[in-house]
This record gives structure tokens, sequence and C-alpha cells, in this order.
């Protein structure tokens, strides 16, 4: 399955960071529950990729499970071996990208300035991940797609409900979402089914 074309279809990527591995079994029943397709969770989340494999025996069929906040080849191939079936990184770093490429892995690293974006791209990036969208705000967005419209962007950081339509109109051919799609007392509680009508909500916000 082409990762790239599921992102670009489902228009999310749920983000998971500093979790247990206790609560990431609530997190990923709820956000499989809910129609998340795509789960990452960082690497500098202790236990990343216990809870990777975990996710991957959990889930098969029902969603993919990547690994965020790659900063390098090491972390990479750590990550595929993990079961990792698509990664994610903060940051553009041109060895990543080539061994994701050369090793049929998805990759989306993450790129704030237009020449930093291209860069991504021309490496073999097919989407790029623009971060942090929560600073850098909708207008910049709106405004660095009207030359690189060719580039598909996965905005990320910032996303809620209430102003998740806005990064789709500016342009967004996809968004990262984070602590807005697992709130914390249901996490706390346990409480998937919570969770589960949380994700609900962004995926049918996805879908208009």
């Amino acid at each position: 399955m082409n990762l790239t074309e599921v992102l670009l279809e489902s228009r999310l990527v749920a983000i998971v960071r500093g979790i247990s591995r206790e609560a990431a079994v609530t997190a990923g029943q709820g956000m499989t529950g809910g129609g998340i397709r795509l789960m990452e969770v960082t690497l500098n989340t202790p236990g990343a990729h216990d809870i990777i494999a975990d996710w991957r025996e959990r889930h098969e069929g029902k969603a993919y499970v990547g690994a965020g906040t790659v900063l390098n080849v090491q972390m990479a191939k750590e990550a595929v071996a993990a079961g990792a079936q698509f990664l994610v990184s903060p940051n553009v770093d041109l060895s990543v990208i080539e061994y994701a490429v050369e090793h049929g892995v998805e990759i989306w690293p993450g790129a704030m300035t237009p020449t930093e974006i291209v860069a991504a791209h021309e490496a073999g990036a097919r989407v790029v991940k623009l971060f942090p969208m929560a600073s850098l705000g909708i207008p910049y967005l709106r405004e660095i797609k009207a030359p690189l419209n060719h580039i598909p962007l996965l905005a990320t950081g910032g996303a809620t409900l209430e102003n998740i339509a806005d990064y789709y109109a500016a342009g967004a051919a996809a968004v990262g979402l984070g602590s807005a799609l697992l709130p914390r007392e249901a996490l706390v509680a346990g409480d998937h089914e919570r969770i589960a009508a949380c994700a609900r909500r962004f995926v049918e916000a996805a879908e208009d």
C-alpha cells in the first residue's frame, strides 16, 4: 500500500508523544475505533519502539503505524526494524530521506522555509511536513502554497476541531494531529470510547 496515497486520501495523521505503553494501548484502540488510518509515535517517547511493535500487532489491517522525530539514519533504521511503516521528521535531513526512498519507506520530513520544502521534495519526499504550524499560522500556509502548490504539505501543529477546516482551506493536503485528538483525562481513565468519538469528529471534518 502506498502510504502517501493513504495520507492524501484520509488527510490526517495522528501524532502521539510522551505517552506510556499502557496509555498507548488506550490511544491506539480509540484512534483506530474512530477511523484514524495513520498513527505516529515520536521516537523521543520512552519505549517508542515497543509501542510501534505493539500497535502493528494490535491494529494490523485497521491502521498504519509510523515513527516521528526521526533525526538521523540510525534512528530511521531502528524504527523500521521495530515495524514503522512510515517516517516523519521535524527537519530536512537528506540522508534520512535518501535512506527511506532507497528502502521503499514513506518519509514526510519537516520543513519551514520555501528552500527547505523544495529541497525535501526534490530529494524524494512526496509530501513535506510544514512545521511548526502553531507558530507559523494559517496565513503563512496560504502564502507559501501560492508558489509551491505542486508540493503537498502536511500541516502539523495547532490543529483543533475548531480550526482544522481553515488548514484545509489554506491549502493543507493533510493535517498532523497531536494533543487535540487525545484528551488527557480520557487517557488517564483508559476511556478509549471517548478518544474514538473525538477521532471520529476529526475524520468527519477531514471528509468535508
